[in-house]
């Protein structure tokens, strides 16, 4: 399997909250033989303003983004990666819609064309060759399948898949896997009861995993850190870790 250059997109929440899903998706891309670019003019993909409802400033936003891994992409890239599959479904599905809103035909036509390049972190990876995985220390996984990623993308076997690479991971049957966190983007600042109320009962139901699991896993950094927020003001022992740093801690240590 030849090399292949990736424009890395690694999301505001990732910048801002968790800077290690984004060294760990660099690691983890370099393993499966990519090269690896960073726009640095990238932002954000505007998605708050956009679910907020004020498009124009969601476009501006988007624009500046769209801008950056476009020139990613002239420069050599092949295809533009990240790790978020809220933010991939942006990039791929609602970015055309945005700029048709405000009368941006342009940059429309332009966000099919990136879309078309644009896949989310583990779409890519498993489709690629790995190193034997293993983690050190054990772990019993819950799988966590975020809505934008599941619902709008159709991604549900491939972080799986990835997973079930791993020496020393055990995935466990969870019934609340495909369940709503509750952090919706705006919807938990909007209605911060009902958002708060999802997440402890998604996380309770963790007591009914067999065998227990002792770590949520995700691909959404969004999601992780509502259930994170909610686990540690309810007491609840399950951790949350992104699905990039559980691959890339099963790395070979010379990878």
């Amino acid at each position: 399997m030849g090399v292949v250059r990736v424009a890395l997109f690694a999301t505001c929440v990732v910048d801002v909250l968790e800077p290690g899903v984004g060294v760990a998706a660099v690691r983890l891309l370099r393993a499966a033989g990519c090269e690896v670019d960073y726009p640095e003019a990238q932002t954000c993909c505007g998605q708050p303003a956009w679910n907020a409802g004020f498009a124009p400033d969601a476009a501006r936003v988007a624009r500046t983004t769209l801008g950056a891994l476009e020139g990613a992409l002239d420069d050599g890239a092949e295809v533009v990666v990240t790790p978020a599959g809220s933010c991939t479904t942006m990039l791929r599905v609602f970015w055309p819609d945005l700029f048709k809103r405000v009368g941006d035909h342009d940059a429309a036509a332009r966000s099919r064309r990136l879309g078309a390049r644009t896949v989310e972190l583990c779409e890519l990876l498993a489709r690629r060759e790995l190193p034997p995985l293993a983690l050190e220390r054990p772990a019993t996984v819950a799988y966590h399948h975020s809505c934008h990623m599941l619902r709008e993308l159709g991604l549900r076997d491939q972080p799986v898949e990835l997973l079930d690479r791993v020496t020393g991971c055990t995935l466990t049957a969870w019934t609340a896997d495909e369940r709503c966190c509750g952090f919706g983007g705006l919807f938990s600042f909007k209605l911060p009861e009902v958002a708060e109320a999802m997440a402890d009962d998604k996380l309770a139901s963790i007591a009914d995993t067999d065998p227990r699991a002792d770590v949520v896993v995700g691909a959404d950094s969004s999601c992780l850190v509502h259930l994170r927020g909610r686990s540690v003001a309810e007491g609840h022992p399950v951790r949350t870790r992104h699905i990039a740093e559980v691959l890339a801690d099963a790395l070979p240590a010379d990878s």
